[in-house]
């Protein structure tokens, strides 16, 4: 959930490269996993499917936006300079909006993170004196550092810059608290409201489209001026709607996550209102100058392709995650969301017993990868975050999340966060290459280990 491993200041280089046996030659264990492995596929194909049938239907609308925008090779060059009239960047941004059901959007390379894109409409829409709301509790760590709450920092921060931090708890069951939420709105004016649509690292379940939708109902009742903003990290094409589709003013999210297609090298998106996707282009370059510059540096086309691939990778990415969950669950560990619950986003939970195993886990994805698959993560002082995190992403780009992934705090409860893969065949392979790892570091459940 933040930079890859290339930039780990305490990462371990080995001589020694693990081998993912799958095939020819294997001992009684390995054979174990190979049964286990055939067992789950039967069980897991009805899910797949159900998987491919929402790529299908997201792929289709992807495709309508880029055939009614006449996408043609002049659009994937670059520009240079101060970027004006660079007709491949009007262009995306049309095709981006029209797939996310907007009226505009702002699709750029300059726009770093996720974190990043969130700020622009956190910083383009906010003013002195405003209030902001996040109705799906505790942001996660680097959202917390922009807003300012309890982190004792003064590099511009929300809260420095005069802004009115208010936090709805979830409940127990981990939804949008709604009759917390209607007291807090009833109060006082809000200027904006912001749902998370992932967990983070609080380890609570994704929140679908459809309680989304309620959420945004009910703020849109009570306040119809408050602007609703969606962290909408991870979990585009998870559906087949998006949070803009049902009433959200503002989304947004990273193009090295879901919609980049495991292809755009960097770069962010904001979608939403018109005014409020200028008002966040401001912030990104300048008042007056807005989403008119920009340029690329390099070609369009990974961006262009990356979007148009998207609906694929992300179901196999989904996929992935399907047969990761039902292997670990069979292997006797606490998985979030279950192989068969609903999925809202990319991330797949796994609770180990120990410090030990989590490192253990994330070594063995990292050893799985196809890129640095000799380093050896080891846990570092991350910044914006509180605790060390050890980080796996042997990836192609740089921390790129929709390729497969493990990261976790290294606090209790011990918890794995997975995401990504760009196919459904290396996901597989890494899953069991873990559980192998898992279970030669004797931190497998006790009866899974004979």
């Amino acid at each position: 959930m933040g930079p890859g491993i290339a930039e780990f200041t305490g990462r371990v280089i080995s001589n020694e490269v693990s081998t993912i046996h799958t095939e020819g030659p294997h001992s009684d264990r390995q054979e174990d996993f190979t049964r286990i492995a055939e067992t789950i596929e039967d069980r897991i194909a009805r899910r797949r499917r159900a998987i491919e049938r929402t790529a299908m239907m997201n792929q289709e609308r992807v495709l309508e936006a880029f055939r009614h925008y006449r996408v043609a090779d002049v659009h994937l060059r670059g520009s240079t300079g101060y970027g004006y009239n660079d007709r491949g960047r009007e262009i995306l941004d049309g095709i981006y909006a029209r797939v996310f059901g907007a009226e505009a959007a702002l699709v750029r390379p300059q726009i770093v993170s996720g974190t990043h894109a969130l700020a622009l409409a956190l910083y383009g829409v906010l003013r002195p004196g405003d209030r902001l709301v996040y109705a799906t509790g505790e942001p996660y760590d680097t959202l917390r550092t922009v807003i300012g709450k309890g982190t004792g920092q003064s590099e511009g921060t929300l809260v420095e810059w005069g802004i009115t931090y208010t936090q709805v708890d979830l409940t127990s069951d981990n939804r949008v608290d709604l009759e917390a939420l209607e007291k807090v709105l009833s109060a006082a004016p809000v200027r904006m409201v912001v749902l998370q649509r992932s967990g983070g690292y609080s380890g609570r379940r994704a929140l679908s489209v459809d309680e989304l939708e309620q959420a945004i109902s009910l703020v849109k009742k009570i306040q119809p001026d408050a602007v609703v903003l969606v962290d909408n990290c991870y979990g585009e094409f998870t559906e087949t709607r998006e949070p803009t589709e049902v009433g959200a003013d503002l989304a947004a999210g990273s193009l090295i996550k879901n919609p980049g297609g495991g292809l755009a090298p960097t770069g962010g998106y904001v979608v939403g209102r018109k005014d409020l996707v200028h008002a966040a282009a401001c912030r990104l370059t300048a008042p007056g100058v807005g989403e008119e510059a920009g340029p690329t540096g390099v070609e369009w086309r990974l961006f262009y392709q990356g979007f148009f691939l998207a609906p694929h990778v992300v179901s196999q990415a989904l996929q992935s995650a399907v047969f990761g969950a039902a292997l670990f669950e069979t292997l006797g560990f606490p998985t979030r969301p279950r192989w068969n619950d609903p999925r809202s986003d990319l991330v797949q939970q796994f609770d180990l017993p120990s410090a030990e195993a989590v490192l253990t886990f994330c070594q063995a994805i990292q050893s799985a990868s196809p890129v640095d698959s000799y380093v050896v993560p080891e846990p570092w002082a991350m910044p914006g975050y509180p605790d060390p995190v050890v980080m796996a992403a042997g990836t192609f780009v740089q921390g790129g999340s929709l390729e497969l992934s493990a990261d976790a705090p290294m606090r209790p409860p011990y918890r794995v966060f997975v995401q990504g893969g760009l196919t459904y065949e290396h996901g597989k392979l890494a899953y069991l290459h873990a559980a192998q790892s898992l279970r030669s570091s004797g931190f497998l459940p006790k009866s899974e280990r004979a």
